[in-house]
């Protein structure tokens, strides 16, 4: 079997094994089996489950002295049609096999099938869950997937040297194109494709691409992405990766020079992937001067200010006019095309590459973009670059839009926005930071570092997280980071609806924890607490450089962290990648020893201590007061009354005294030794294995940390012990002081046995209505009131009638008697 087939089918083969939830340890690998061990075999080598190293990917991680891969280039011209929200193209693709292969046919991506009505991406959906209650865009949304007119339509497949027709059959989201004659290794062949589509409404149809139409101004933003016919990668590891995309898996591609010309309406300002090769074409003599001066600003500037963006959308142009723009390089390309656009940039030296970033986005989006945004970007450059290799390209863009978060070649859409009165929460703020940094990192991981999203999310979602936390921590203090942290992951770890890290990307549960959280975390824990900062830095720089604008797989990264790193981490692949084990290690019990130095005045004084220590037992209380026989008759006591079971007899020092006389001065040294020893038993609870930390405290409130690393556990994965030596006595012990390992149960990792603590909130009882009440048959609490208000008045009014009359009786009286 060639080694591509090979590495597949272990790879599928695997895959297949670990989306069991339960897996027998036997199936990991049936040429070992275990039987009379229960232990699982946490540190079992990967050996039999990786690939065997070759001559394209050799077993140190980096790629092999024959590797190789393909080489594809597209001449594009575009039109936008800002009218009808269409996309009509036409691309002459030049393919230059490089692969030891002869090929007979070619498979193209054709992604925007997936938005076709019929597609397997829209039929394999689970039904929605419909209540009582639905929103109108929820209910727009479902409508607009299973009626919108989505899907490729291919016109023409011909030979670009004779025009001669090419058969093509289209299979979901792929293209097969037949070519007229096999493709030897080192040829080239040169074809010329034509389509057009219609392009989702983003705001409708959750979409990697798409438009935005406002309709205050009834002007459109398009992000345009995933839009033309693009050769699937054909690799040593998988041959033709062309599995469906149903909407999670995004792509992989070849590397490629890019010269597409982009036809919008002339007022439009067009962001892409690429130098724009016609400024004088496309840009005001203004435009190209604040260019000039920011690639060499501080700060960002406008070259299309927030009130030219309004005055530019205003109005609508009917001319069109074309932008030029060139890519070498990528793996891909996208573009965004709007009038409302406002555009800032500033220049940036990323190791001696200089970067223009630049962003560009409505008013809509002001003040919050004009702040945040390119800031964004060469922050992400910077932090990014130091633990990979600098920026290679000549531009880096953000832009908002529809679509939240989606990262291409040089170029990335982002969606947060302030409120329409320009305020915006701390939540909107961080968003917005925290998707740019993000979608500018994916240049890194997959842009260059070309890793297969379409089997592998982790490899770039996962590497870029990590490096995402990495960045935040570096824009400020406090920085309310999402991921990283392995206290933030702990949820997740510990719940049942989980597969494996090493699971295909469409079949993830709880995709974002699964591909972008876990594997984050799992990097930090490698970085801080497993291998060490330096180590792990020099390893993961390692690996990128290998990498770089080459097609890496997990075998490749495995080995690569491990190869520059010296540290053995199967163990660590094992659990976090390829088990959905969780980590809650526990102090079992722990014991308490010191030496015996056999001096029997010493043995007997403490002793004494102990029988004096030890409290009385209720019996013992209560029996105290009773009048003793022994008392009323003496005669009754004898040698045993007065004997002290601890006194120490002359013949006991005598035999001491030659205990010690017996030992050499080095045993005399230890029998005084008066360290205290502590076994500590500890259980693994949750079946990841990993490192043991243990924070000390001792008698006089000192404290130090013990390291223990994950080996401790390699004779027994469910429980093994540690000997801590102290020379004063230890009050108690903590595992994971620092939160460092993911533990998901802390309650367990003290001793002595920490109290719970919450608390809980009181409220006030409320009686609910009946259905007379709820029908309103009831008296209103208000006409109760008044009637009884009603009441008090004439009672009030009755009494002070009656006074009066008793007033005006005694003053007759009183006359009466004077007189």
């Amino acid at each position: 079997m060639k080694p591509s087939s090979r590495y597949l089918a272990v790879l599928t083969a695997f895959s297949c094994v670990i989306a069991v939830s339960t897996v027998p340890d036997s199936l990991f690998a049936q040429s070992i089996v275990n039987r009379k061990n229960s232990a699982p075999d946490a540190f079992r080598q990967l050996e039999e489950v990786l690939p065997t190293a070759n001559a394209y990917r050799n077993a140190s991680g980096a790629p092999g002295h024959e590797y190789w891969q393909q080489k594809v280039d597209y001449d594009i011209q575009v039109e936008l049609h800002d009218d009808t929200q269409k996309i009509t193209g036409s691309e002459v693709i030049t393919y230059q096999n490089n692969s030891p292969d002869t090929l007979t046919y070619m498979w193209l991506q054709l992604d925007a099938n997936r938005f076709h009505p019929n597609s397997n991406a829209n039929r394999h959906r689970t039904a929605p869950s419909i209540g009582d209650r639905m929103t109108f865009d929820a209910l727009d949304s479902m409508l607009e997937a299973t009626t919108f007119a989505g899907g490729t339509k291919i016109l023409e497949v011909a030979d670009s040297s004779n025009g001669n027709k090419l058969k093509h059959t289209i299979v979901g989201t792929n293209m097969r194109v037949d070519l007229p004659a096999p493709l030897p290794s080192g040829d080239t062949f040169r074809f010329k494709v034509r389509w057009k589509y219609n392009i989702t409404d983003a705001t409708v149809i959750r979409a990697r691409g798409g438009f935005e139409h406002f309709e205050k101004d009834g002007n459109n933003i398009y992000e345009i992405a995933q839009w033309f016919p693009r050769l699937c990668a054909y690799s040593d590891a998988t041959g033709w990766q062309h599995k469906e995309f149903l909407g999670k898996g995004e792509f992989t591609l070849e590397f490629g020079d890019y010269v597409v010309r982009i036809t919008v309406p002339s007022d439009h300002i067009v962001a892409s992937t690429g130098e724009l090769m016609n400024p004088e074409d496309v840009l005001t003599e203004t435009q190209r001067e604040r260019l000039k001066e920011a690639a060499k600003a501080d700060d960002p500037m406008f070259i299309v200010t927030p009130d030219e963006a309004k005055k530019n959308q205003s109005e609508v142009a009917e001319d069109k006019k074309t932008w030029i723009f060139n890519a070498k390089n990528v793996r891909d390309f996208a573009f965004a095309s709007s009038r409302k656009f406002i555009w800032d940039a500033v220049g940036h030296n990323s190791g001696g590459n200089h970067v223009m970033a630049m962003s560009y986005y409505p008013n809509e989006a002001e003040p919050l973009w004009s702040k945040y945004s390119t800031q964004s970007i060469v922050h992400t450059m910077e932090v990014y670059s130091k633990y990979t290799f600098r920026y290679p390209y000549p531009v880096a863009i953000s832009v908002n839009g529809p679509v939240y978060g989606m990262e291409y070649p040089m170029i990335c859409f982002n969606g947060p926005r302030p409120e329409e009165d320009g305020t915006y929460t701390k939540r909107t703020k961080y968003a917005l930071i925290s998707v740019i940094i993000h979608e500018v990192g994916h240049n890194y991981f997959p842009m260059i570092v070309n890793s297969d999203e379409r089997q592998w999310t982790w490899m770039d979602e996962g590497l870029n997280s990590f490096l995402q936390y990495l960045a935040e921590v570096e824009w400020e203090d406090d920085y309310p980071s999402r991921g990283g942290e392995p206290k933030r992951i702990t949820g997740y770890m510990k719940s049942s609806n989980q597969v494996p890290i090493m699971t295909n990307s469409e079949s993830i549960l709880q995709f974002g924890p699964n591909a972008y959280s876990k594997p984050a975390t799992a990097l930090n824990i490698l970085r801080e607490t497993v291998i060490g900062r330096e180590g792990f830095d020099f390893a993961f720089k390692t690996y990128s450089e290998r990498w770089m604008f080459k097609r890496p797989y997990p075998a490749d990264f495995f080995r690569s962290m491990e190869d520059a790193s010296g540290v053995d981490l199967d163990w660590f692949w094992r659990g976090w990648f390829y088990s959905t084990d969780h980590v809650d290690i526990a102090i079992a019990g722990v014991n308490h020893y010191q030496i015996d130095d056999g001096n029997p005045s010493s043995n007997s004084k403490r002793k004494r201590q102990e029988r004096d220590d030890e409290p009385e037992t209720i019996s013992e209380q209560r029996n105290k007061p009773l009048k003793k026989r022994i008392h009323r008759y003496p005669e009754l006591k004898d040698f045993y009354n007065s004997y002290d079971d601890l006194a120490v007899s002359d013949d006991d020092k005598k035999k001491f005294s030659k205990y010690l006389k017996d030992l050499t001065p080095e045993q005399r040294k230890m029998v005084g030794l008066e360290t205290h020893f502590y076994i500590v038993d500890l259980q693994n609870k949750g079946g990841l294995v990993m490192p043991v930390v243990i924070r000390v405290t001792h008698e006089d409130e000192s404290t130090r940390e013990i390291r223990l690393p994950a080996e401790i556990w390699v004779k027994n994965a469910n429980q093994t012990s540690h000997l801590i030596l102290s020379e004063q006595p230890i009050v108690s012990l903590q595992l994971d002081p620092h939160n460092e390992t993911a533990d998901t149960d802390s309650s367990n990792n003290h001793f002595p046995p920490k109290m719970k603590q919450s608390r809980f909130k009181l409220y006030k009882s409320s009686k609910s209505k009946n259905e007379m009440q709820k029908a309103g048959l009831g008296k209103k609490p208000d006409a109760d009131k008044k009637d009884a208000d009603k009441k008090d008045d004439d009672d009030k009014d009755e009494k002070s009638e009656a006074k009066s009359k008793d007033k005006e009786a005694k003053k007759k009286s009183d006359s009466k008697k004077e007189e």
